[in-house]
């Protein structure tokens, strides 16, 4: 979907034949890769037919970059183990995220509404520091310049607080999945989460993007706070898998 309405995090659809195909593989465009250390940047994706035909992929076909770092996402049987033998027959480093995937069916319904003496808007490269300081995976150079990217080419939400600074957000990444969503502890309890969800989530929907996230089973406040606002888990594992080299 992205790449199909402007590319803004200039990604690139590979499929192994054509035009039946076993496998489509999204990835970063090639003459993107800056830093090969860099695997937040380097986000690949796979749906597969035939798990076959995915191993083979990975089997040598140059598709999938192995002396660089990145990260590849996926639903299917298959895909984790897959990726977990190849990387460790290649004495890689593998790190294994497992999410639970959760669809709103419609746009989200946020149950509470912005309070007096805040206001919503876009997430500004200005507040890239305060995300990138309470990101689980970020507090880094590469993770800073992953989020500054994504707030400049993709939309996002916060709800602003008294003095300007956000107090709730919510991100969309390359994959379209709604992500780094974060309320500051001061501000919990209010629903303003899924204030940030309605926002972002309403104007995917409105312009026909599935909307979706992944959420840690458990993370039991995250899992209430997007069910609360119409997301329905999804059958099986969201594997996030980063794979890096020594």
């Amino acid at each position: 979907m992205t790449v199909a309405r402007g590319n803004p995090a200039a990604h690139e659809v590979l499929v192994d034949t054509w035009p039946h195909f076993g496998v489509v593989l999204t990835r970063l465009r090639p003459e993107e890769h800056r830093d090969p250390k860099d695997f937040y940047s380097n986000q690949l994706t796979v749906y597969y037919r035939d798990e076959g035909a995915w191993r083979a992929l990975l089997g040598g076909t140059g598709a999938v970059g192995w002396n660089r770092a990145f990260q590849i996402q996926g639903m299917q049987d298959g895909v984790y183990q897959a990726v977990s033998e190849a990387a460790g027959a290649k004495g890689l480093r593998l790190e294994t995220h497992r999410y639970q995937a959760l669809l709103s069916p419609g746009a989200p319904q946020p149950r509470a509404q912005v309070p007096p003496g805040l206001r919503l808007a876009p997430v500004s490269p200005s507040h890239v520091p305060l995300l990138n300081a309470t990101w689980g995976f970020g507090g880094n150079a590469r993770s800073r310049r992953f989020l500054l990217g994504l707030v400049r080419a993709l939309p996002s939400a916060c709800v602003l607080g008294p003095r300007g600074r956000p107090v709730s957000w919510s991100l969309l990444d390359p994959l379209g999945c709604l992500s780094h969503g974060y309320t500051l502890p001061a501000w919990r309890g209010r629903g303003l989460g899924g204030v940030t969800l309605g926002a972002l989530g309403g104007g995917l929907h409105a312009r026909g993007f599935p909307v979706y996230c992944g959420v840690l089973p458990q993370n039991g406040p995250s899992q209430r706070a997007v069910r609360a606002v119409g997301f329905q888990p999804q059958p099986g594992t969201l594997y996030l898998l980063v794979v890096t080299p020594p």
